[in-house]
């Protein structure tokens, strides 16, 4: 039962640090523009695509995967830039269908580019499972915890300890303040969406070994990476991570003891308790104060 147990853990983890990367990309974004950014799970797509492609044409992987990464920024930027910068003023529900459209827009470009095809990218290093305490763990899920972690503790040091990351938090509390002491808030918000679309694609390039890529893998990893935002408080980043890894392991454990059948429904029934009971998430602020 502790192995069975473990492994499901092992792969909530998994999962769930992917899920925390896609989180963080919208809490990102969402502080520097009060924007819901649903394009975030194309941005995964596109580095898990982009990865996959490159190294099958001979290009060496950690290339592939910076290139891929630098595409997905470039993709960002572009978004920031063409749709949501020149709807600024428009209301949430107007920048959330933009989103929405800048999403479904990339996924026909994918298709063009990419086709409908499963592209496989091999493991980083070698397919032996790892044994731990009778449970097994695929090298590659190695990979996708270590590497969210890294990230994760990056992104933490860029905000704390950059003059850009400390201008995106000045931005993230009051918009108006920031602008007054001079901080270019247009440029900030580029930067937000170049960032989140940077931990995407690397987040698609770490697990598109284990799922494979394909052009609408971003739909259910984007709106998981939703639920774990809003479950750890909209704006939260810190709360984003914890979400997306409590997700991922209610996903797993709800696949291993209930029915595989409900995997996908498990992120769907947390945000709607979440926006039933605790609409400002288990960790966020009841009032407008983000972090």
């Amino acid at each position: 039962m502790f192995a069975e147990f473990l492994q499901y853990l092992l792969s909530g983890l998994t999962i769930g640090a992917i899920y925390a990367l896609a989180g963080l990309g919208f809490s990102i974004i969402y502080n520097a523009s009060h924007v819901i950014n649903f394009a975030q799970g194309e941005f995964i797509m596109i580095g898990g695509m982009a990865a996959a492609t490159l190294t099958a044409s001979g290009v060496p992987l950690p290339l592939a995967i910076l290139m891929g990464c630098g595409g997905a920024m470039l993709v960002g930027v572009l978004v920031a830039k063409f749709t949501v910068e020149r709807a600024r003023n428009a209301s949430v529900v107007t920048l959330i269908i933009i989103t929405i459209g800048a999403s479904i827009f990339l996924r026909g470009v994918a298709e063009l580019v990419w086709g409908k095809d499963f592209k496989r990218l091999e493991a980083f290093s070698g397919e032996t499972p790892i044994n731990v305490l009778g449970a097994s763990m695929q090298p590659q899920s190695l990979w996708v915890i270590g590497c969210a972690a890294v990230l994760i503790v990056a992104i933490g040091v860029f905000f704390n300890r950059t003059l850009a990351g400390k201008a995106m938090l000045a931005t993230s509390h009051n918009r108006l303040a920031a602008q007054l002491v001079g901080i270019n808030v247009k440029r900030v918000v580029l930067i937000s969406f170049a960032l989140s679309a940077a931990l995407g694609a690397i987040g698609g390039s770490v697990v598109a070994p284990i799922t494979f890529s394909y052009t609408e893998m971003g739909i259910m990893l984007g709106l998981k990476g939703f639920t774990a935002a809003v479950l750890g408080g909209l704006g939260n980043g810190p709360g984003a991570v914890a979400g997306g890894l409590i997700v991922g392991i209610a996903e797993a454990l709800g696949a291993g003891y209930i029915s595989s059948a409900y995997k996908d429904a498990v992120a769907f029934v947390i945000i709607l308790l979440v926006l039933l009971f605790m609409p400002s998430g288990l960790f966020g602020k009841r009032g407008t104060e983000r972090v």
